[in-house]
């Protein structure tokens, strides 16, 4: 298990609890009032780090690799989930999963980043940066579900689209900018959520929805801090001085009005209690599903256009 060093005291406590647990089931002891005393304590310090987190904790916390990704919720909320791979044009890219399930007996269509637990998976996975075929695949998918007049859910999850040569050459920008305007023209609701890390065109590509979410440790914007931090000041040393700037935390995002809702997540963060977040997220899809569905196909597009208008022409 990974841990962050702000994280250590809460894994030390748990590790006590644990041994203490085997020790009265080996030795037939009560140990209950320790335990509780070391569950209190666990508590406080959860309290204390995680009610008030700065924003390079909250960084930290959105990049986890222990965090749940696309799959993980699909795992919990999605019933017979039935992937789709390849945009037919090249490949299929492992960093964007696709594919067609049912959440509470409605049916819906996925696309959603997807990173890996470990270096291995990580490489086959991309670290959750695609590829312009990725975003064409996530293309094709928006297509059926427009066909048959199914919803759609994103989950966002990438430090940004891949730069590397060959994405270039087969058209990443062009990727990117199609699935923007096929996310304004779709006449299918479109609910997203950010679940960790929304860096860039990357993350946007699939997140131009009616109803947006946000988990309560995750970060977006337009630029990773790093990269801006590189651009800004010639280096990345001054990364969380350009989170600040951009004020890429949920809270500030919410004010904005960037983000439609904070979806909390379990104390500790979303990657301690995976069932938790998945049970917070289907809540939040659920009720952005009751709002939506009841719409026209014209009026879902009149306020999604309304909604991104508002949002881009505030600021100038």
């Amino acid at each position: 298990m990974f841990t962050l060093d702000f994280e250590k005291p809460i894994y030390e406590i748990e590790e006590q609890i644990a041994n203490l647990k085997k020790m009265a089931e080996e030795r037939n002891i009560d140990v209950l009032d320790e335990i509780r005393k070391l569950e209190e304590k666990k508590n406080q310090i959860l309290k204390r780090e995680f009610e008030n987190l700065s924003i390079d904790k909250i960084i930290k916390i959105a990049r986890h690799p222990n965090r749940p990704y696309t799959l993980d919720y699909v795992e919990r909320i999605i019933d017979d989930f039935t992937e789709i791979h390849g945009d037919r044009r090249f490949a299929d890219d492992k960093a964007i999963v696709t594919g067609f399930g049912y959440i509470d007996g409605q049916r819906v269509a996925i696309i959603g980043h997807q990173k890996g637990k470990n270096t291995k998976d990580n490489l086959y996975r991309n670290f959750g940066m695609a590829n312009p075929e990725g975003y064409r695949k996530s293309q094709r998918i928006m297509k059926l579900a427009e066909k048959f007049n199914i919803p759609i859910i994103t989950f966002v999850d990438t430090p940004g689209a891949y730069p590397g040569i060959g994405a270039e050459e087969r058209g990443q920008s062009e990727a990117i900018a199609t699935n923007l305007k096929m996310m304004f023209e779709t006449e299918v609701p479109i609910v997203v959520v950010v679940t960790g890390e929304g860096g860039s065109g990357g993350a946007l590509a699939i997140a131009a929805g009616d109803r947006v979410g946000m988990l309560q440790f995750a970060i977006y914007g337009v630029i990773s801090p790093e990269g801006c931090s590189s651009i800004l000041w010639r280096d990345t040393e001054h990364s969380i001085d350009a989170a600040k700037a951009m004020r890429v935390g949920a809270k500030d995002l919410y004010e904005l009005g960037v983000i439609d809702e904070i979806i909390e997540e379990p104390l500790g963060g979303a990657h301690r209690d995976y069932d938790k977040i998945a049970e917070n997220v289907k809540d939040f899809i659920l009720r952005s599903f009751e709002e939506l569905l009841g719409l026209s196909k014209k009026k879902l597009i009149q306020k999604r256009w309304e909604k991104w208008r508002k949002m881009t022409t505030q600021f100038l």
